[in-house]
């Protein structure tokens, strides 16, 4: 969430900056800080008469103890009628200021500097490739066809046992995914994140802090009765682990890892983009997290690309990373790589990976801070990235890995799997 402080200092960069994102943010802000000076203003008043009824009422006990209790008593009227206003004006600012955040959550976060402007996907910034291609038989199948030809994935199981979107992985298809989570922990921990087991479902609250609600609501799966979410990413529970905390200076930067299923509704989802394991319900996904100084968070985030670039790197798989434009931008992200890998199979590039700087975006939301070389709390940058999504990085292994005698797996897993190839 922007800073009201931001808004009132420099209303024209913020609608500027947002223009980057193709987002109007003119009404909206015009709006905001016309609420708030309404809402300023009547706590100024209410301030004035609250000190004004401490006056008074010195007076009133004065003008008692000098028997004129006639007077007190039209001074009592009138302080009674000024508690009445005082009230009044409370109540107004808080409708004030409920109405000012309703419209404040609506406004995304500001793209960086660096972030160019662009009507979608195709005016990403390349920033390098890298990897091989592989070679594959002509008669290559893609990665579906390879999970039923040797029982990896059952897809259709998964419709029978829930719905389209949640597989049920099988014999070597299952170890693969938990030796993929155990592979990324285990680098990730080497790295210096602390691992993190979270739970799952989470409260409202903690959906308002990272940005997914209001923003993102009809995206997640609801727990109605309980009024509970299932995450989308790890990144929910582990940066709300720090929602209303003080951190001092010393203790940054903070730096999590967790693996979670993840759970997303993807409504509307439909055609070849989304067969297989190109876009589920359900997924494992392992997440890394950090929360900064902010004068270290660009230099932290260019350290997690070139930690999940290893990671790819690692897997032997052709990849890409690009720098996402502002049409392409999340709303929550100021500025965010994505990490692509080629699917031979397919002849297409599957997105794997995101990883973004929030800045104060979502630690003005919980409220995270630490205290600064003056001792007074300033807001945290929090930063979070896949390392890696598991669903399309199994898609690639299999894919490019085909050759006549099996499915051959990249060195860096063997120990993980106790097999070599499918």
């Amino acid at each position: 969430m922007l800073t009201l402080k931001l808004l009132r200092e420099d209303p024209g960069f913020v609608i500027e900056r947002l223009a980057v994102k193709n987002f109007d943010a003119g009404p909206a802000v015009h709006k905001i800080l016309d609420l708030d000076a309404r809402r300023r203003a009547a706590q100024t008043e209410a301030d004035a008469l609250t000190a004004e009824q401490k006056k008074i009422a010195s007076q009133i006990g004065r003008l008692m103890q000098e028997g004129k209790k006639d007077e007190a008593g039209v001074i009592k009227r009138l302080a009674a009628e000024s508690k009445e206003k005082v009230k009044e004006l409370i109540a107004d600012q808080d409708l004030l200021e409920r109405e000012l955040n309703e419209i404040l959550v609506t406004l995304p976060n500001l793209p960086y500097k660096m972030v160019v402007p662009g009507k979608g996907a195709e005016d990403n910034v390349l920033v390098r490739e890298g990897g091989s291609m592989p070679l594959i038989p002509d008669d290559a199948l893609p990665h579906w066809e390879l999970a039923k030809k040797y029982d990896l994935i059952d897809f259709d199981l998964g419709v029978k046992l829930t719905g389209a979107g949640f597989p049920v992985y099988k014999g070597k298809g299952a170890r693969l995914q938990m030796a993929l989570i155990q592979f990324f922990l285990d680098q990730n921990t080497r790295a210096g994140f602390r691992e993190i087991m979270p739970p799952i479902l989470v409260n409202e609250d903690s959906g308002y802090g990272t940005g997914q609600l209001p923003d993102k609501g009809q995206q997640m799966y609801h727990v109605g009765l309980d009024n509970y979410y299932l995450i989308p990413t790890a990144e929910v529970p582990l940066t709300n682990i720090y929602r209303d905390t003080i951190l001092d200076a010393g203790q940054l930067p903070v730096r999590l890892t967790a693996y979670t299923p993840c759970f997303r509704r993807e409504a509307g989802s439909y055609g070849k983009d989304v067969r297989g394991l190109n876009r589920l319900h359900q997924f494992d996904k392992v997440e890394i997290v950090q929360l900064t100084h902010p004068e270290n968070s660009y230099s932290a985030l260019d350290q997690m690309v070139k930690h999940v670039e290893r990671l790819v790197q690692l897997l032997k798989l052709p990849y890409r990373i690009l720098r996402l434009c502002g049409a392409d931008l999340s709303f929550t992200s100021a500025m965010t790589y994505d990490f692509e890998v080629y699917s031979a199979a397919q002849q297409r590039w599957l997105e794997v990976s995101s990883v973004s700087n929030f800045e104060t975006f979502q630690s003005n939301r919980l409220k995270a801070r630490f205290r600064g070389a003056d001792g007074k709390p300033q807001l945290v940058h929090t930063l979070n990235g896949s390392a890696l999504a598991l669903p399309r990085i199994v898609a690639a292994l299999l894919e490019n890995n085909q050759t006549p005698e099996g499915i051959m797996m990249p060195d860096s897993l063997h120990k993980y799997l106790h097999f070599s190839r499918i």
